[in-house]
């Protein structure tokens, strides 16, 4: 039973459709710094995934910066993003930024 709430109540007939509104609806266009209108974020490799299979989907690294620790740990940078190795396998990828400074710890709870 489809069961639709509108303007003139219920109706419970499953073959009652709803029809939009005969409206339209507007908005405000925010500009992003430092965006394009179609900037899409890149898409990052997955956590898990081989070393060998991010040089196949994304390409040679445009830098490679040697191990560190136990359990080694790898960084990759890309034009756009960084990626982090545990042994040959994705830890992360990030998309790094400048983030604002937080002076104190309630900015953090109120937005300021």
């Amino acid at each position: 039973m489809l069961l639709l709430i509108g303007v003139g109540g219920l109706a419970t007939a499953p073959w009652a459709v709803a029809q939009p509104p005969a409206s339209t609806t507007t908005g405000t266009v925010v500009a992003v710094p430092g965006g394009s209108d179609n900037a899409q974020p890149p898409t990052l490799p997955g956590r898990g995934v081989s070393m060998q299979t991010v040089r196949e989907r994304f390409g040679a690294p445009a830098r490679r910066h040697p191990a560190v620790g136990d359990p080694p740990i790898t960084r990759w940078d890309y034009a756009d993003f960084r990626v982090f190795f545990e042994h040959d396998r994705v830890l992360h990828a990030v998309i790094p930024g400048d983030f604002p400074t937080i002076r104190h710890r309630d900015e953090l709870a109120s937005g300021r």
